[in-house]
């Protein structure tokens, strides 16, 4: 078991009121677990110590070379009371795939969960309990080094913060208008698209907010060699129903391998529904949404669990999906899955761990 030392807080803050609005992270907890990372000594000094700024010096290699990784999980209040994590060990073996691509040590799975399990823990009493809350987990690590040239940090710091939050999106579980970029490009095959660091969410900025200014949630991408099939979206796996068959794009290196993407394929299975993961062009769904086959469209990721697409924009084309309104199978995802993180429903063996 991973040797914790405690340093709490000695001015703890006003929690939120029960109907105060949870912007998505912007509250943050009284507590953050931190431990210590030197080549040769490995990870090391793992603590949870009072929320505060970090001090790190301006050469530090994250702010250069980007070496960092981060992961997002949810802690949830459960039926009778109980704190329940939601496929923890999917986050973590997630975790360390990233920290093999970008050159960061490995943490070791059962010392990661024990880190996860010590912070929420503390911060338990932040855990908001009004349908559609949560409280979110980030655990990320940074490269530490005070090093100019280009090459693995030596040392770094793996560090959980924790946010209470309502819905990612303004929209709740209302459909969202979703932008297809055509023009710029997230990730290749080869490259850092399956990996979980800011590198990729840079990359998706410039589009974000040229979707905003045309009144769209997000950005949905295209492979970044032919601009022709279907990738993800910038917070979320995209899914679409189509004569009655679950399909969503293959993983080919460029997408991130969601949790709730996985989850969601196997409920489908187990309820019956045909499930192809494959290729899927723009052509196909701009096909299938002016014949009708294109019955529903939705999202899925931790922040927003399933967010059902009412809207989709290709070039100059609105393509609108299901009337604009939720599709049943979205609806019977989105009660299955909470219903499972927060215990009111029994999920496969092994989906929500018990924070003691």
């Amino acid at each position: 078991m991973l040797h914790i030392r405690y340093e709490l807080t000695q001015n703890p803050k006003k929690k939120p009121e029960k109907d105060d609005p949870l912007t998505f992270g912007t509250i943050f907890t009284d507590h953050m677990f931190v431990m210590d990372y030197e080549e040769g000594k490995g990870w090391h000094d793992a603590r949870v110590i009072p929320y505060q700024p970090l001090s790190l010096m301006p050469s530090a290699m994250v702010f250069h070379y980007g070496q960092e990784m981060f992961e997002g999980l949810k802690a949830y209040k459960g039926e009778n009371g109980n704190v329940l994590l939601f496929r923890p060990d999917k986050n973590i073996e997630r975790a360390n795939n990233t920290n093999r691509r970008l050159c960061i040590p490995e943490i070791n799975e059962e010392d990661f969960l024990d880190a996860l399990k010590a912070i929420v823990k503390v911060d338990k009493d932040w855990i908001p309990e009004k349908e559609g809350t949560s409280l979110y987990i980030r655990p990320f690590i940074i490269a530490t080094d005070p090093f100019l040239g280009v090459r693995p940090s030596h040392t770094y710091k793996f560090i959980i913060i924790l946010s209470p939050v309502g819905a990612y999106y303004k929209e709740g579980l209302n459909p969202v208008k979703i932008w297809i970029e055509d023009e710029y490009v997230r990730a290749v095959k080869g490259g850092i698209g399956e990996a979980k660091t800011g590198g990729n969410y840079v990359a998706s900025l410039k589009a974000q907010v040229k979707a905003h200014e045309e009144g769209y949630s997000q950005v949905l991408w295209l492979d970044g060699i032919q601009r022709k099939y279907i990738e993800e979206v910038g917070a979320m796996n995209i899914f679409f129903k189509i004569n009655g068959v679950v399909v969503t794009p293959m993983l080919t290196g460029s997408i991130l391998p969601g949790v709730t993407r996985a989850s969601v394929i196997e409920l489908c299975k187990e309820w019956g529904y045909p499930v192809e993961e494959r290729k899927i062009s723009v052509d196909e769904i701009y096909e299938a949404a002016k014949t009708g086959a294109l019955e529903e469209c939705f999202g899925t990721g931790t922040a927003a669990v399933i967010s059902p697409v009412g809207e989709l924009r290709f070039e100059q084309e609105k393509l609108q999906v299901g009337g604009g309104k939720i599709g049943q199978l979205s609806q019977r995802l989105y009660d299955t899955v909470t219903g499972i993180q927060v215990g009111k429903i029994q999920g496969p063996n092994g989906w929500c761990v018990i924070v003691e």
